[in-house]
């Protein structure tokens, strides 16, 4: 019988006016694996808080057995300025020691890219206090993760992660045997690591068994059954909970009843979206040309990010942007929308960007614009319209599209100061979407979004006619609003990728294990002695190779571009398609072969 480690009883914890919690008794055993999901200012995180002993509850008591060893990573850390990240993270180990030690290099690895963390410039010996929030943050859980627990207890982990780390964190996360509270609006990571879910809602806290698929479904039966509440928050769920059991893979642990009940709850939900309708409506609003590039070169400063890059985004077109931290995507958005802004006179370091004379851009960045303070949030929106189409015959007021956002009467009426980092997120892409664009770039748009309110902007985008670039590190986010992923492996190019994300994290393995077989040899060289230079002709040689195998690379992007407007051109010829595909593998796997060799002269050219 498993151990409890902590019981939570009858507590109860009130801000201002407002009951966050109200009575809630919840328990915590060996092996649970729990996330927590609710609205932003439900009570997730002051839950959360009084579970770990971190806030006093106002009624109830909350308990811990002896001696329980528990780890907290909150969203502020308690890292000490002045120490090093040495300090911090390892403490007092000697480099034999730690170097040993299976789970702290897989931790170091997994979160910072390798042992002698590259990305700081000193490495272990990095001073803290310079950092970044992300940075920081990344060393705080690091920290956290290499001590030993019996419970862990995350307030969003994967804030400030890439696809990659939230990838290893899943695993790494799945593979400990501390119990573990998570709080996040990730969702593939909630069904990646997760066996139990509590809901917060308005004071109390909802128990379901299973990752979130299964909470989807059991919380979408039960509003059906209870029918409390409202149709539009039904039909949201019920319209998720299709996308889970059509669109993705069927991920449920539950027997084959609450499958088969699953269907039957969605028989009647039509797909996320009519693709095929909503790309004849947005070339209607956009024509045949959105943005064209011409052998374009993006550079950040001195640095080259992207070059030789021919390209098209359509009408219509939905893409997902993924790639390593620095690869350009970012940059790659800012030329495009410079380009729009001033009318294609605005151009990259080199090449053409050829933008179409209806483009209508709306560019949702990282950071959150400055509002005035004092307005209101429906006076925010209606700055910009009263009204807004959405295409097909629907057309919202600014109040109702507030509603849709999750601003109900009440809160339209409140401050723009008064609003928490997540809801000023949710107002910025109100007042993007309020002016009607018919081409959308969004930069981490599920930043500070609960899961709620990124079920409504999902819903929002499905009737929504136009083209849409997004770089998220939100792999359900990217897999749900999207129809294609395009990569950024810091090799200068932009490759498609027909399997997606899971693609894109094979990519990256194997370009990793090569640099590490590449390394392998040198690490493991005789250490008496100094070690032989490579010889200057060596080095001239591999750097010749090295330019040719780039030359050859360009060119074959060229080639699997044009492949795949043929593909896009002949859609309805099946046999066609076959033959272009077959081509389109063959230069994939000449591509790959091509790419282990470049790593492979890097070292000797070095």
């Amino acid at each position: 019988m498993a151990v409890n480690l902590v019981n939570v009883e009858a507590v109860s914890k009130v801000y201002g006016t407002r009951a966050l919690l109200d009575a809630v008794s919840l328990g915590v055993s060996e092996g649970d694996r729990i996330g927590v999901v609710g609205r932003n200012g439900d009570g997730k995180t002051t839950l959360i808080r009084m579970l770990a002993k971190l806030e006093e509850a106002d009624t109830g008591r909350v308990t811990h057995s002896g001696g329980l060893r528990l780890g907290v990573l909150t969203q502020h850390d308690s890292l000490d300025p002045e120490a090093t990240v040495r300090h911090e993270v390892i403490g007092d180990m000697a480099d034999h020691e730690w170097a040993g030690d299976a789970k702290v290099r897989d931790v170091l690895t997994g979160l910072f890219g390798g042992l002698d963390l590259p990305g700081f410039e000193k490495g272990l010996d990095t001073v803290i206090g310079p950092l970044s929030g992300g940075e920081r943050r990344r060393i705080a859980l690091a920290k956290l993760l290499i001590a030993e627990q019996d419970l862990i207890v995350l307030d969003e982990p994967t804030n400030h992660l890439d696809v990659e780390g939230i990838a290893w964190l899943a695993g790494h996360l799945r593979e400990r045997r501390s119990a573990l509270v998570c709080v996040t609006h990730d969702r593939w990571f909630l069904d990646q690591v997760c066996t139990r879910m509590w809901d917060v809602q308005r004071g109390d806290v909802f128990e379901y068994e299973g990752g979130y698929s299964d909470y989807v479904f059991a919380r979408a039966e039960r509003e059906r059954i209870a029918a409390t509440e409202e149709a539009k928050r039904q039909n949201l769920m019920r319209k998720e909970l299709a996308w889970l059991r059509r669109g993705a893979p069927a991920r449920t642990s539950k027997p084959r009843y609450r499958i088969e009940a699953a269907n039957e709850l969605i028989a009647d939900v039509p797909p996320p979206r009519d693709t095929s309708e909503l790309m004849k409506f947005a070339s209607a609003r956009l024509g045949k040309t959105v943005f064209d590039l011409e052998d374009v070169t993006v550079q950040a400063g001195p640095k080259v990010l992207l070059k030789h890059l021919t390209w098209q985004l359509g009408p219509g077109d939905r893409i997902g942007l993924v790639g390593v931290n620095g690869a350009g995507k970012t940059s790659l958005l800012r030329a495009l929308a410079a380009a729009a802004r001033s009318q294609g006179e605005e151009q990259p370091a080199a090449g053409k960007v050829v933008v179409g004379k209806t483009v209508k851009l709306a560019y949702l960045s990282q950071e959150v614009g400055e509002l005035d303070p004092t307005w209101r949030v429906l006076q925010a929106v209606q700055q910009v319209k009263d009204r807004v189409d959405l295409g097909k015959g629907r057309e919202l007021t600014a109040g109702q599209l507030c509603e849709q956002f999750g601003f109900g009467k009440e809160k339209q009426w409140t401050p723009v100061g008064d609003l928490s980092g997540g809801e000023r997120r949710r107002l910025q892409i109100l007042r993007l979407l309020m002016d009607e664009p018919n081409v959308l770039f969004l930069d981490e748009p599920t930043n500070d979004l609960d899961i709620e309110t990124l079920t409504q902007l999902e819903d929002v985008l499905d009737g929504w006619p136009g083209s849409m670039v997004v770089i998220s590190h939100d792999r359900f986010f990217i897999e749900r609003t999207t129809d294609k992923v395009f990569a950024l492996l810091g090799d200068g190019a932009l490759r498609m990728l027909p399997r997606g994300i899971d693609e894109y994290l094979e990519r990256r393995h194997r370009m990793e294990e090569a640099v590490a077989a590449a390394a392998t040899p040198a690490a493991s060289a005789p250490q008496s002695g100094t070690a032989p230079a490579k010889s200057s002709a060596d080095a001239r040689a591999a750097k010749k190779e090295l330019q040719k195998i780039e030359r050859q690379l360009d060119k074959i992007s060229e080639k699997e571009t044009k492949l795949h407007a043929q593909i896009a051109e002949n859609a309805t010829d099946f046999g066609r398609v076959a033959q272009l595909d077959a081509e389109l593998r063959e230069l994939v796997g000449e591509r790959e072969e091509l790419e282990m060799r470049w790593l492979e002269l890097a070292e000797d050219a070095g």
